[in-house]
């Protein structure tokens, strides 16, 4: 069904270019209409909410708008840092949003719901909420919306007869469509009973009244009215007569009323605002042709004249503050089928109202005013001329309706405070239920083309024809890749290519994915034991983003660090800073810096961090770590995925090691198992955790080497926003939930990303915004915060989470096999030694 959507939708938008082109040049801002529908958006449109937690607010047109307006206002009360987003849909919608919103943060159209284009906008703004207003309910758009777990909550929500029937034609769509939407705030129980009957779920569905009653936007003072009446040329009336929102075929019934209450009161005036303003040169056509004189609301800005007998408003967004000078209002839509417009403007200024009894759109707001005698229906164009001229006749009767009228708006009001209350309880379910954790914390905080192509190749699957296209053709390069690949390795293995040799113990770290699998904190936990066994041990890192640039960089002597995090790279930055009496040399040929670390420092083993794929250094062992939770990343090898070399070549190993196997899915660790079986009989295979030692204060971090910080268990119940620019930051995540942190978000950015202190700010806002009570970083992290940062004082702590390897399953063979094979190394070395003396 999603499918037949798609194609209609895709051919519809083809059919419809024509009608597009001919309004493109009719109707202004229709351009710029399009531009944004299609995914244009003006520079810097969407600073203030693309990715920062906002919440998205959609309202169709005009009618939508002016519900929204007293909306926004609650929705800023009760989330007073949370930017708000209004989108809309027409020309008219656009210009009454941006006149009487004044709270949105930004204001757009929304985007076409094309298959691709509603997904981009939404994964490109990624709102904390979305709220659509009535029944804006669009079923590619929600479908990304599922994808992306934003929480949906309908607002204002209305369903009329005609909606009931169209929308039990989508099946499978409404199903998902309605199964997206987490509450359901309807405007009257007959709109509650109609979702309910669409699928909605009793136990979501609340009726919280109409926004419509709680909006201020009309409000007009006595020397405003005046203002309005003089600009209008309309100060010398015996009455106004205001047909507000007209239809085809209804003008002409409301010049028989105009003309019957003329008879009797000769000063009397009628204004008449048609629903389309293309039409106002008809309408004004169809009103000389019954014998007045006509002007329009613009012409008479530029020329005022006294003495017309009729006024066309044809002017946007005004309707609802003109309707305050009218003394008998027709509300248009409901002597013709089209089922009428709301009377809830007109109420507003406390309006004798006359409807005509097509009025199927608003059935429960109708009946709300005809039960109570608020407004009078009329079937005919006869009897509108007979209620209109009694209500000009009888003023007694028509206060009564006036006085009835503004009651009934009195007693309806507090529809929006109701909504921001219950959107307030939504989230805070929503967001702390353990299931939606994962989904709604984190925030890609920058995307770029890079960032694009990491998430392209990283997913499983992939929706659209262009993305398979594109994928399509990186497989093809995958394939050349992976060529290149096996003739590099087989001249190796061939002796084709020669390997260089070191005079000491060679073990290799790495393995065969792009992305953190915890090799840093294994290579320091490596260095650590080997060192405890009386073993002088180095570590040879390539410098991946150093500043540092030689053939042997010394970034510490075991003594003391000689370079800093930007000149080291942050990873043998974050090694040196950890192992005393370890050496840590960086280099791109670890041949020479192993060299240099036999020389200098007598190195006895050297550990290759980063070195399972640095074929030109021959290894004595070497040990392959796979990552429980993103087993073999998605399956290909770059640039399609994220594989660095095939699967098969875990045949080379040693040992493997399978990490964060606390934090894999169930089964993860057998089809691990199966799969390095598969291709390798003899490796051993141990398995290791990474456990948190302790948080420790930023500054304090930067000033004590050697801090403890504070206990794990400090941190639980404690409300943070996670940040991290590493490999795999859902790991980092999953291992605060486990200490009970309660992640309200998480800021992702791309992995070795520096830290500016624009950005820093931005996380501070937002940790605010959200109530945080702590930021969490990582290790990689903090060696990239700006010193000023680290420096200020911040109202909420940043604390930096250290974390250390502690092998589980197999550690014992694995403690063996090293001191074995260490003590043949260095046993050799002795006898090598000897008999060179005596020879």
């Amino acid at each position: 069904m999603q499918l037949l959507y798609n194609i209609a939708a895709i051919l519809i938008g083809v059919l419809i270019i024509p009608v597009f082109m001919v309004r493109a040049v009719r109707e202004k801002g229709f351009v710029e209409r399009i531009r944004q529908s299609l995914g244009f958006f003006p520079k810097h449109a969407l600073d203030k909410v693309e990715k920062k937690d906002c919440i998205w607010v959609h309202a169709a047109s005009v009618g939508e708008i002016v519900a929204t307006s007293p909306l926004i206002k609650e929705f800023r009360k009760e989330f007073p840092k949370s930017p708000i987003l209004v989108s809309v849909v027409t020309t008219s919608g656009y210009e009454m949003a941006n006149r009487i919103i004044k709270d949105a943060d930004a204001i757009i159209y929304f985007p076409l719901d094309l298959p691709w284009l509603a997904g981009h906008v939404l994964r490109r703004i990624r709102p904390r909420v979305y709220l659509p207003v009535e029944t804006e309910l669009w079923p590619n758009f929600l479908k990304t919306a599922r994808e992306l777990h934003v929480p949906v909550m309908m607002v204002n929500g209305r369903i009329s007869d005609k909606s009931v029937k169209r929308y039990k034609h989508l099946h499978s769509i409404l199903r998902d469509m309605i199964g997206t939407v987490k509450k359901f705030a309807m405007q009257s129980p007959i709109d509650a009973d109609y979702i309910k009957r669409l699928g909605a779920p009793p136990e979501l569905v609340t009726v919280t009244g109409n926004t419509k009653f709680d909006q201020t936007y009309t409000d007009v003072s006595a020397e405003e009215k005046q203002q309005i009446l003089r600009e209008m040329c309309l100060t010398k009336n015996e009455g106004i007569f205001l047909a507000g929102s007209t239809h085809r075929g209804e003008e002409e019934p409301v010049l028989r009323a105009f003309a019957a209450v003329r008879e009797r009161h000769p000063d009397a005036k009628l204004v008449i605002a048609p629903r389309e303003l293309l039409r106002t040169m008809e309408v004004t056509h169809i009103c000389r042709k019954a014998g007045f004189t006509v002007a329009t609301r613009t012409g008479l800005q530029k020329t005022p004249q006294q003495d017309v007998d009729i006024v066309i408003l044809d002017t946007i967004g005004e309707l609802g503050r003109v309707y305050s000078i009218g003394d008998v209002v027709y509300v248009g839509g409901s002597l013709v089928p089209h089922g009428g417009h709301n009377i809830l403007e007109p109420a507003a200024h406390g309006k004798a109202i006359i409807v005509g009894h097509h009025m199927f759109n608003f059935k429960d707001t109708y009946a709300l005013f005809k039960n109570r005698d608020a407004c009078i229906t009329v079937k005919s164009g006869k009897e509108l001329a007979e209620a209109v001229v009694r209500l000009f006749d009888d003023p007694a009767h028509r206060r009564r309706m006036e006085q009835e009228t503004l009651a009934i708006v009195q007693e309806n009001k507090g529809a929006s405070r109701k909504s921001a209350v219950l959107l307030h309880e939504m989230l805070d379910k929503y967001e702390s239920a353990a299931e939606n954790l994962p989904h709604v914390r984190s925030t890609q905080k920058i995307a770029n083309l890079q960032t694009y192509f990491i998430d392209l190749v990283h997913s499983k699957e992939v929706h659209g024809v262009f993305l398979h296209l594109l994928l399509a053709v990186l497989y093809v390069f995958s394939l050349i890749y992976r060529q290149l690949v096996n003739c590099k390795l087989a001249g190796y293995e061939l002796g084709i290519f020669r390997r260089k040799k070191l005079d000491c113990f060679v073990i290799s770290l790495g393995n065969v994915t792009v992305g953190g699998t915890g090799k840093t904190p294994t290579a320091q936990r490596l260095a650590r034991d080997i060192r405890d066994m009386g073993y002088r041990v180095v570590i040879l890192n390539r410098g991946y983003r150093a500043k540092w640039h030689g053939d042997v960089g010394v970034v510490s002597d075991g003594k003391r660090l000689h370079m800093d995090a930007a000149e080291a790279g942050d990873e043998a930055y974050m090694l040196a800073k950890h192992l005393p009496n370890v050496p840590v040399l960086i280099g791109a040929e670890r041949a020479i810096t192993g060299q240099y670390a036999i020389d200098h420092f007598g190195a006895e083993v050297a550990i290759l961090d980063d070195g399972y794929q640095h074929w030109q250094l021959a290894r004595d062992m070497d040990i392959l770590l796979v990552d429980a939770v993103n087993v073999f990343g998605n399956g290909y090898i770059l640039p399609r995925g994220t594989l660095r070399e095939p699967i098969s070549h875990v045949r080379r190993a040693d040992v493997c090691l399978l990490t964060k196997v606390d934090q894999a899915a169930a089964g993860s660790r057998d089809y691990i198992r199966e799969t390095v079986r598969k291709y390798n009989d003899h490796a051993l295979i141990i398995e290791s955790i990474h456990q948190p030692r302790c948080f420790i204060p930023l500054d304090e971090w930067y000033e004590n080497i050697g801090s403890e910080g504070i206990d794990v268990r400090e941190m639980g119940g404690k409300r943070v926003v996670a940040v991290s620019a590493i490999g795999n930051p859902a790991s980092f995540e999953q291992t605060l939930s486990d200490l009970g942190a309660v992640i309200i978000e998480s800021l992702r950015y791309p992995d070795h990303h520096d830290y500016a202190e624009r950005e820093m700010s931005d996380v501070l806002e937002q940790a605010e915004a959200k109530g945080a009570e702590a930021i969490v970083i990582t290790e990689k992290d903090a060696v990239k915060i700006p010193p000023a940062v680290v420096r200020a004082k911040w109202p909420i702590p940043v604390y930096v989470i250290c974390v250390e390897v502690t092998f589980q399953s197999g550690h014992a063979a694995f403690h063996a096999l090293l001191e074995k094979k260490l003590a043949a190394a260095r046993g050799g070395k002795l006898s090598t030694a000897r008999a060179e003396k005596e020879g």
